[in-house]
């Protein structure tokens, strides 16, 4: 990623987005357009980084997420109103026409509206060999991976209110399931839908992943048997990838998996002047919606700045 300098403490750029992966280049981009001078910052640390493809995204289905982003970039940086700073932000603070923006390396940057577009990151359980696979073939969502798995036994981990109508939808792509718990039990209506439904399911706890590579092999059980299978769907918790929504004081709200950055339809936050993209403020994942409200975002910012709202 370009490293470009200028834009510190005695310039006032239009907007700084925080962000540089799908929501926060389609901001900027839109943002540059509209001739405004914006910044985009970003770590290099995207959620997507994990896997070797992506899918569902019309013009780039099974290209790599870091390709996709690159040529985005690409696009971007062809406009002269935009920059792209390779850092990390520490803090943020200010109001509308005076945030400013600290860097890692301490190095301030200021500006009239900020986007929000630095993601979430997922908790993973502390399970011996997930890590590996993460991405590879473990999953959270079927439209990114499911088709080139589709056929292959797999497991889904989770244990809390409506696995039986994840695992029923599972089955469009997976029909030899099993529901695995990880020794929590399941409420028994749940159990008897899963049954009716010739889902498979497993109380017992786990003890590791078996994987040859990022390919999985098998589950290990506590009790030393064995759950072949070559996939495994997962709804872990997740969280906002740093603290500052928090810092500005944004509301925030719970989404399906962990706490979200509440907006409105024009993707605006709490606080005024800021906007926020992306799976930051989403309860459902993906390119292709962090790729629209990232539009959404940058042309509702870009009326911010024309209109003085």
């Amino acid at each position: 990623m370009a490293q470009v300098t200028g834009g510190g403490d005695g310039e006032i750029r239009d907007a700084v987005v925080i962000g540089g992966s799908f929501a926060g280049i389609s901001a900027a981009l839109y943002l540059a357009r509209g001739r405004r001078q914006v910044t985009v910052v970003d770590e290099g640390l995207t959620r997507n980084r994990f896997a070797a493809q992506g899918h569902g995204l019309l013009g780039h289905d099974g290209r790599p997420p870091a390709e996709i982003q690159a040529a985005g970039i690409s696009d971007l940086l062809a406009y002269p109103e935009a920059r792209m700073v390779q850092d990390r932000v520490v803090a943020v603070a200010g109001q509308a026409d005076d945030f400013r923006v600290t860097l890692a390396s301490e190095r301030v940057l200021r500006a009239r509206r900020l986007v929000l577009a630095y993601g979430t990151r997922d908790i993973l359980p502390d399970l011996a060999g997930l890590a590996a696979i993460w991405g590879r073939t473990a999953f959270q969502c079927p439209y990114c991976h499911g088709y080139e798995m589709a056929g292959r036994p797999a497991a889904l981990w989770f244990a809390a209110p409506g696995v039986a109508e994840h695992a029923r939808f599972l089955q469009q792509w997976v029909p030899d399931l099993t529901v695995v718990t990880d020794g929590a039990p399941l409420p028994e209506a749940d159990a008897a839908a899963l049954h009716a439904a010739g889902i498979a399911l497993e109380t017992a706890r786990l003890a590791a992943v078996e994987s040859d590579g990022d390919a999985l092999r098998g589950l290990r059980l506590a009790d030393g048997r064995r759950l072949a299978v070559e996939v495994l769907y997962m709804v872990p918790r997740n969280e906002p990838a740093c603290d500052l929504a928090a810092q500005l004081g944004c509301r925030m709200a719970e989404g399906r998996q962990g706490p979200i950055v509440e907006t409105s339809q024009m993707q605006e936050t709490s606080v005024p002047g800021v906007f926020a993209a992306g799976d930051l403020d989403r309860p459902v994942f993906g390119a292709a919606f962090a790729l629209a409200e990232g539009v959404m975002a940058g042309t509702a910012c870009h009326r911010s700045l024309v209109m003085g709202l």
